[in-house]
């Protein structure tokens, strides 16, 4: 436990501990100089990333704007085929925003004169290379992914350089998928090398305990559970003490924070009880089993980590490819799996009820970000000192074109990225991995090149 003296600065990597529980704190007033206001604070706060992956592209037609530059002032909202319909959740967050259209994942294209392979290659979404076909151990993608070369850079400092989720369980990530192709390619987006694939995490359970630890043995872990115990009930003394040494705005910040905690765990908890899988000493359970649920717990807890400095970077697997995951949220005209909802004939009604899914992508996007924007942080929210990647490896998924790919970029990221604008690109002439480079020269990570890219992106 640190200890705190009333009036003084402390220090913005404080921890409250107790009983096998750690929990970091937010960016609070009394951890900037002579308890200067966050509002007024020149501090530069660390940058943040996150890329969002959804398999079997969108729509042709639903999700881009009429015309490049700015971008319109209202999104439409009509499904019938009407420009950026899947983007209408992003709306709130337009002068944020930025449309790349014409992009080409070609590294996502399948080995000439094969047909099929491309459904295994979702770590050519942050690699940007072509992944050597292999259904044996001998993985590789070329390089290691832009989350984790971001990692290096602004992750060193944190209780975890990176998070890896994931909403599908993955299965093995060593036996064939299909086509001759590892599952590591289509499992994990994260690679730390060109031959180290990172496990993605479904389970929010896990993913809170390792932000904030949950008991000092598994035998405290599973006593704090059965008795519905928050890890907050351990830190009790240490978290008064903490709030008797900072000032009246501090304290209402730590109390919506520890708010936020308590809800979280109560979600996890309705969740375990939901699944039916029984607590055991070495294993917490509790995946919800709603997919809407289950995406906004994990996006809750990247929401957390990036305020309280636990983590910095983070990835989401949405869904696996050929998922055929289906989403109550939404109406009986899109209760058909959704990789089967992607092979929608090029018919118009087909494809308006499949924008309707990748629109409910996006919202849950959408609902992160809010999380981000209203979160006050050192001269702006953290929505402004963060970045977010979403995008697929397909455009047209009924022919499985890897052309015009849909990419969105969304937040401040410290300053370098201006919003509110629509970038075309020629068709088949600009490379992924040019998106790819010029996002890690954002994080001052000034490689040579990613992938397959041919130089940085151009207006961006």
């Amino acid at each position: 436990m640190a200890t705190f003296i009333t009036g003084k600065h402390i220090s913005r990597r404080t921890f409250v501990r107790g009983a096998g529980v750690s929990l970091a704190l937010p960016l609070l007033e009394s951890m900037l100089p002579a308890q200067t206001p966050l509002r007024n604070t020149e501090v530069i706060s660390p940058s943040r990333f996150m890329a969002i992956f959804y398999p079997h592209g969108a729509a042709p037609g639903w999700w881009e704007p009429a015309a490049e530059g700015p971008l319109p002032k209202v999104f439409p909202d009509d499904p019938r085929g009407k420009s950026m319909f899947i983007l209408k959740p992003l709306e709130p967050f337009r002068d944020q925003t930025v449309v790349m259209t014409g992009l080409w994942s070609q590294s996502s294209e399948p080995p000439e004169g094969t047909t099929g392979s491309d459904h295994w290659v979702a770590s050519a979404f942050l690699s940007g290379a072509k992944p050597k076909k292999t259904a044996g151990p001998d993985v590789s993608v070329g390089n290691a992914t832009i989350d984790q070369l971001i990692a290096q850079k602004i992750g060193r400092d944190t209780l975890l350089p990176s998070m890896e989720l994931a909403i599908e369980d993955p299965g093995s990530s060593s036996a064939s998928c299909g086509e001759g192709y590892s599952c590591a390619y289509t499992n994990c987006l994260a690679w730390s090398g060109a031959s180290r694939p990172l496990p993605m995490e479904i389970n929010p359970q896990v993913v809170f305990d390792r932000l904030f630890g949950s008991g000092a043995n598994p035998e405290d872990r599973a006593a704090r559970r059965k008795e519905s115990k928050s890890i907050l009930d351990f830190i009790t003394g240490e978290l008064k003490e903490l709030k008797q040494a900072i000032g009246p705005e501090d304290r209402r910040t730590v109390d919506q924070y520890t708010e936020e905690v308590r809800e979280i765990e109560r979600r996890l908890q309705l969740a375990a009880k939901a699944t039916g899988n029984a607590e055991t000493t070495a294993q917490p359970f509790g995946i919800p089993p709603e997919f809407d649920d289950h995406v906004k717990l994990q996006l809750d807890l990247v929401a957390l980590a990036f305020r309280a400095d636990i983590s910095r970077v983070a990835t989401l697997l949405g869904a696996r490819d050929l998922s055929q995951k289906t989403y109550r949220v939404l109406d009986g005209s899109t209760s058909r799996g959704f990789h089967g909802m992607s092979h929608h004939q090029d018919d118009p009604k087909q494809m308006a009820d499949y924008a309707k899914i990748n629109q409910y992508h996006v919202s849950t996007m959408a609902y992160l970000l809010h999380k981000l924007k209203s979160t006050p942080e050192a001269g702006g929210t953290l929505l402004d000192h963060s970045l977010i990647l979403w995008g697929s490896n397909m455009g047209n998924s009924n022919q499985h074109q890897h052309f015009d790919v849909p990419h969105v970029l969304v937040g401040g990221a410290n300053g370098k990225l201006k919003g509110g604008r629509h970038l075309a690109y020629a068709r088949k002439a600009v490379p992924t991995g040019n998106l790819l480079l010029s996002i890690l020269d954002m994080f001052d990570f000034q490689g040579a090149n990613q992938g397959d890219s041919t130089g940085r992106l151009a207006k961006l």
